[in-house]
């Protein structure tokens, strides 16, 4: 016999668990304007419980088949669904890993949950709930202020490139890297950059756009644009 067997009641008590772990994980994403939220979440935890509980329940029955063949295939499937949030933005800025991670997770504690492993199913839970709430502050906290920033400039046509790198290395900034931005066409001749920046000190974003405006001003440098990104 096994240990959880599959009843009416396990069934009810691992698809309500796995409702509210979701829901948990999903409310965390929705209040922060994420692209998967509450009820996203939810699907991906129940639908996994579901799969799960059907494999076992295939075993259970008919005594023969592999009782995790059916969760391997979510551990994998899943994620399809999680590259659906992943944006990748104009300027090469990559958005949604956090929340195609967090559908991720959220498909294991499903798992757990329809294997009836509730333990660690609720401690997954709580630690992905963590994770993705309170350790973002930290996270902002630790990207606040750096000394590599991506940057996105706009220069006039009567500025060379040369010429605005020399006036940020007279800043001390120096560019590691440059790629002329394809996607846009100015009708007054400007060119639009994509450039990865270092700093001889760590900086905010406020601060390194002031150290840039300084050496454009020093360099005497009218930019169209520039944006840290």
């Amino acid at each position: 016999m096994m240990l959880r067997e599959i009843t009416w009641l396990e069934m009810l008590v691992r698809i309500i668990i796995a409702f509210v772990l979701g829901g948990m994980l999903g409310m965390e994403r929705g209040l922060k304007q994420r692209p998967a939220g509450l009820r996203t979440y939810m699907l991906v935890c129940v639908g996994a419980c579901l799969i799960m509980m059907t494999n076992e329940y295939v075993v259970q029955q008919y005594g023969s088949g592999d009782p995790v063949r059916m969760g391997a295939q979510v551990v994998s499937g899943i994620g399809f669904l999680g590259a659906g949030t992943i944006i990748v933005t104009r300027h090469n800025q990559i958005k949604g890993l956090t929340t195609a991670a967090g559908l991720w997770a959220a498909a294991a504690v499903g798992l757990a949950t329809g294997v009836g492993f509730y333990e660690a199913a609720i401690a997954g839970a709580v630690v992905i709930f963590v994770t993705l709430s309170v350790l973002s502050n930290l996270d902002d906290r630790m990207h606040r202020k750096t000394d590599h920033f991506e940057a996105y400039v706009e220069l006039p046509s009567s500025v060379s490139l040369g010429m605005f790198m020399d006036a940020l290395h007279a800043r001390s900034i120096t560019v590691e890297d440059v790629q002329l931005d394809a996607h846009l066409a100015m009708d007054d001749g400007s060119r639009s950059f994509l450039m990865m920046l270092s700093t001889s000190q760590r900086f905010d974003r406020a601060e390194l756009m002031d150290q840039i405006a300084i050496a454009a001003k020093d360099a005497d440098i009218q930019l169209v644009s520039c944006r840290i990104i």
